[in-house]
């Protein structure tokens, strides 16, 4: 039955201990991070369809350890909820000194109002980079522009490598990493490719970040134009609208709320059946008509056709060298082959805006099944010399107080032991002066060598015989002095059994404010060295107290066991105690009841005599 129970007890506490996560993608990356897409309604609420998204995954020294990672974020690796299917990546941007990662991360079939999980793994030195940009987005993707080139046209991410013909201003510090920077006078043209060729009621889908200059801005951000057919997009008043002119002429659609001066804003025009305009991923206008044939070069931050070009919608009738061009801040320009759906732009608008903790938001760091690699290493190595000597002195102190404990509490399990042995054999003496003129009263003594009971009644034997020798009795000083002897006696064994417990009171006391003085010591070091660096930083700092703590949980880790040990040796000992002086008074009882009524009998004295010669 008791097997029985350990069996379950085991059992209940396996399953009461923590539960791991999920089997590990690969035991080469030694450290994950969990992160999780909320498009419910305590979320982004997203209720419309949305399908295979790219997922911006910005890293922060707040979310992300760069100093567990490889400098240039090749060891990244992105894996599904599953925690088997690796998912496309990209970085845009990794900056491991300022603490700063722009990743893309291509999530396949993502739903509305659902929770979606996925992993960032990471601490591999051997491993090399595996991005891929094209990969990233699928083959529906026609173009996406980061603008991360400084000087250059601006490069296609998506697989259709369509690159801009010209280079732009760099905007910097923009929404996403860099961004374009237009004056309204100059443009970036993108090449009229067959992924960007669009026939006569065409599907398509563009999106892009803008921040106006100013207010009441009005300037075209993007424009084609190919015979009578044109197509734009731009803010009329701070109002942002989407054109055409095709066979029916000039239609148009336009917000009903400007967008305000220096605020990054989504804009996006989704074409199907009708052309609709989105701001901030809702619905702002809809054109109820399709595409026109457009397959020309496009035009970023304005819109110059022939001179026999028509204006745009909503224009006054003029040469279109007067339209002007946009004037501000652009970014993450992408156009698709085919109309996204709404949830698809509400994703990207919340996904890439100035708060996308709605959308997406990262866990708790775990580590692998190397101990080496996680918190505890970084602690560990940042302790300094100072610290060491403390831990290693603390250490000492517990090995001590350790082997303390369990050598006085071996001595006590061998005392208890005897002294039950002595009670036993005691308590059947019927004669105490029987008892005094034996040799050996109560048997065996080497059996009883551990009992402080038996050695506290060899006393009392030897005193009573030498007190008794002529056949007198005890009288009440006699008794009185047996009883000093006895006490004295006592008093020595209690010495014997508290003996070596000074230690562990050394341990309890002077292990925590040895390991306190070894985190002030640590503390003032790593201050002392961050004035000398004069270079204040919480990655500088953390490292340093947390190692100085080290000290403090090393001192605490020594007198906590001792203190317990303590407590339990020290009861044990009182009741060792409390057993002696019980025994001192019954065995003076004893002696007073048997010596005390005057000169012994003959043949008592005549045994006494015998075992004193």
């Amino acid at each position: 039955m008791s097997n029985r129970n350990f069996v379950l007890g085991v059992a209940a506490g396996l399953l009461l201990l923590p539960q791991g996560a999920e089997a590990w993608w690969n035991s080469d990356w030694s450290g994950r991070k969990p992160f999780r897409i909320d498009t419910s309604a305590a979320g982004a609420n997203i209720t419309d369809p949305i399908g295979t998204t790219p997922v911006l995954v910005r890293l922060h020294a707040g979310n992300f350890r760069f100093d567990a990672a490889k400098e240039d974020g090749s060891d990244l690796r992105f894996v599904a909820g599953d925690d088997k299917t690796p998912l496309k990546h990209h970085i845009e941007k990794y900056d491991a000194l300022l603490g700063e990662a722009l990743v893309w991360v291509e999530v396949p079939d993502l739903k509305p109002g659902a929770k979606t999980e996925f992993w960032l793994y990471y601490r591999n030195p051997k491993a090399v980079a595996a991005e891929d940009a094209k990969g990233t987005y699928d083959q529906a993707t026609a173009l996406v522009y980061h603008f991360g080139e400084r000087g250059q046209a601006p490069r296609d991410s998506s697989v259709w490598a369509n690159h801009a013909l010209d280079a732009g201003a760099t905007a910097d510090g923009a929404l996403i990493g860099s961004g374009l920077k237009l004056d309204g006078t100059k443009t970036v043209s993108v090449p009229a490719g067959p992924s960007l060729a669009w026939a006569a009621g065409a599907r398509m889908t563009w999106s892009a970040w803008v921040k106006p200059a100013g207010a009441d801005e009005t300037g075209v951000i993007f424009s084609r134009r190919e015979g009578g057919n044109a197509f734009a997009i731009g803010l009329r008043g701070g109002k942002p609208y989407v054109a055409v002119e095709g066979p029916t002429g000039p239609q148009s659609a336009s917000a009903a709320t400007a967008l305000p001066a220096g605020g990054w804003h989504n804009l996006a025009v989704t074409a199907g059946e009708g052309i609709v305009l989105y701001v901030d991923g809702a619905p702002a206008g809809k054109i109820p008509a399709a595409l026109p044939s457009l397959g020309t070069t496009s035009l970023i931050g304005g819109d110059k056709g022939p001179p026999a070009a028509a204006p745009l919608a909503g224009f006054p009738a003029a040469a279109p060298a007067s339209i002007p061009g946009f004037k501000g801040d652009l970014d993450e320009l992408e156009i698709s082959k085919v109309d996204r759906p709404s949830g698809f732009v509400q994703a990207i608008a919340v996904s890439q805006g100035t708060d996308p903790s709605k959308f997406l938001a990262a866990g708790q760091d775990e580590e692998g099944s190397s101990w080496s690699s996680g918190y505890f290493a970084i602690i560990i190595k940042s302790v300094t010399l100072d610290g060491w000597v403390v831990i290693g002195l603390l250490v000492v102190m517990s090995f001590v107080s350790l082997i303390v404990m369990a050598s006085k509490a071996s001595y006590l399990r061998a005392v208890e032991k005897s002294d039950e042995r002595f009670q036993e054999r005691f308590a059947k003496l019927a004669d105490l002066s029987r008892a005094v003129a034996e040799s050996s009263p109560l048997g065996d003594g080497k059996a009883l060598g551990s009992s402080p009971l038996y050695r506290l009644f060899q006393i009392g034997v030897a005193e009573i015989r030498k007190r008794t020798g002529a056949g007198r009795g005890l009288s009440a000083e006699a008794i009185e002095a047996i009883r000093a002897t006895l006490g004295a006696g006592l008093v020595r064994e209690s010495q014997r059994l508290s003996r070596r417990m000074v230690l562990l009171t050394i341990a309890i006391s002077g292990g925590p404010f040895l390991g306190l003085l070894g985190t002030v010591v640590g503390v003032m070091i790593t201050f002392a060295s961050i004035a000398a660096a004069g270079d204040v930083n919480v990655n500088a700092i953390a490292p340093g107290i947390a190692a100085a703590l080290v000290a403090t949980v090393a001192g605490l880790a020594v007198a906590i066991p001792a203190l317990f040990g303590y407590n339990w040796l020290l009861t044990r000992v009182k009741e060792v105690n409390a057993t002696m002086q019980i025994f001192v008074d019954e065995l003076v009882t004893k002696m007073a009841e048997t010596y005390a009524n005057g000169d012994l009998d003959e043949p008592a004295a005549r045994h006494i005599r015998a075992a004193a010669e």
